[in-house]
């Protein structure tokens, strides 16, 4: 695994895009399908390419991770990029725990591998997949002592269908952690190499608009 800025921002960007979409949901109810579907299929990229590959190979896939992690981290100025933010730093952090706990990690990957099946023949948008991987980050994730306080509209979150997105969208985005760190991601660098970071999402969110629009 290549272990170079882009694929660590890559990888940042898809954990900011898991962030970003829990915040939608927990407060409209409503997200962007697409990156939806690009979340959550990045849970079965078990053997990709590349880092991009993990999110389907297409930057314009990743777009909305990288739009939220260039403006959070260079603002932190609207409610919402702050929520980002708090999620995004709390699942880095529920990762470092999880990457400690082989047996979890072990019960976390054939379940995912259970859901192939589903996945491919439902799709990957479908609630019974949605369910079927909010389940897995409710058994194993959740008993974590440090749990991941979603702010939002109570009486969205108490939807049962809103509440299994936000644990699935919770798992692709320590997912995204688990790539974060394999390609060399390490906190520190939120602080010492947030420029270049912030400067480079923007580029490559750039060049996903470009491939958007031609």
């Amino acid at each position: 695994m290549s272990r170079s800025l882009k694929d660590q921002t890559l990888a940042l960007a898809g954990v900011f895009q898991a962030a970003n979409l829990v915040q939608q949901i927990a407060h409209s109810g409503q997200c962007n399908q697409a990156s939806l579907e690009t979340s959550l299929r990045s849970l079965f990229a078990t053997d990709p390419e590349n880092t991009l590959d993990v999110y389907g190979g297409e930057l314009r896939d990743i777009r909305e991770g990288l739009v939220t992690l260039s403006s959070v981290l260079s603002q932190q100025s609207k409610q919402q990029d702050i929520e980002a933010l708090r999620y995004t730093l709390n699942l880095i952090q529920l990762e470092s725990r999880l990457n400690r706990r082989s047996d979890m990690l072990d019960v976390i990957g054939s379940r995912i591998d259970q859901a192939r099946h589903t996945a491919s023949h439902f799709g990957y948008t479908h609630p019974n997949l949605i369910s079927n991987l909010a389940s897995v980050y409710a058994d194993t994730i959740s008993t974590f002592r440090l749990r991941i306080q979603v702010s939002g509209n109570p009486s969205i979150l108490q939807q049962e269908e809103n509440a299994a997105k936000v644990r699935a969208l919770l798992l692709a985005g320590i997912r995204s952690a688990v790539l974060w760190r394999q390609t060399g991601g390490r906190r520190w660098q939120l602080i010492f190499s947030r420029k270049k970071i912030i400067r480079l999402a923007g580029e490559l969110a750039e060049e996903a608009n470009h491939s958007l629009y031609h």
